[in-house]
């Protein structure tokens, strides 16, 4: 048998800990190894337990999400970070994205995408559905700069065929997907992927959508689809 998906879980409402403990523990392959009610807890407990995913609440005594998320990433040896949202209340969570985690998902989310979600993120692929990061940085979009910086720096270096890949990626599209609108295999998406997010700097397909908006490579349309 592989081993267990070690997860770690932090949120200040020990409800909600037990709730998701609950249903990750009765998956034959996730293990909750540890809780915390704060941040600043959690890196303590980090510095102890050997985890692979962290779900982070954002709004916390102490420390909150988004601090802990960019100590956890700035430490090297890091377990993946998965950030905890209740998406209309919650405006930091565009921040704690760019501090590093690795995605987010709703609190209200079933237990089927949480399960799906944890299992994503640690096999190192996005750990937010598509529509669900278009619909996240839709809201904040007002807080994305103007589209200057899309005309030069780090977008000069991706050949045209990485362009249109990552502007695809942007609007939600699957490799899948992807592939099938450029008529290429799967795996020659992937390799694309992979250098796009090596000559930009970028740390997982999330922080790419992040950066196609910061970049105005799209943008939000009226009707909130992606122009």
């Amino acid at each position: 048998m592989s081993e267990s998906i070690r997860v770690v879980l932090v949120d200040d409402q020990e409800l909600v800990r037990a709730g998701f403990a609950m249903v990750l523990d009765a998956q034959p392959d996730i293990e909750v190894v540890g809780e915390a009610g704060d941040g600043l807890r959690a890196l303590e407990l980090l510095r102890a337990t050997r985890a692979d995913v962290v779900l982070m609440d954002v709004r916390m005594p102490r420390m909150d999400g988004i601090e802990a998320t960019r100590r956890i990433v700035a430490g090297g040896e890091k377990p993946k970070v998965v950030i905890l949202t209740t998406f209309d209340l919650d405006e930091y969570a565009f921040a704690a994205i760019k501090a590093g985690a690795g995605g987010f998902l709703l609190k209200d989310a079933g237990p089927a995408h949480l399960i799906e979600a944890i299992k994503a993120v640690h096999s190192g692929d996005a750990v937010v559905a598509p529509s669900t990061t278009k619909r996240l940085l839709d809201r904040f979009a007002v807080h994305l700069p103007d589209s200057e910086r899309a005309a030069g720096g780090a977008l000069e270096s991706l050949t045209e065929r990485e362009g249109e890949v990552l502007r695809l990626v942007a609007r939600g599209m699957s490799n899948a997907e992807i592939a099938g609108r450029l008529y290429v295999s799967e795996a020659t998406v992937k390799t694309h992927m992979g250098r796009i997010l090596t000559k930009l700097g970028l740390r997982d397909r999330v922080q790419a959508v992040v950066f196609a908006y910061e970049t105005g490579l799209v943008k939000s349309g009226q009707n909130g689809d992606l122009l």
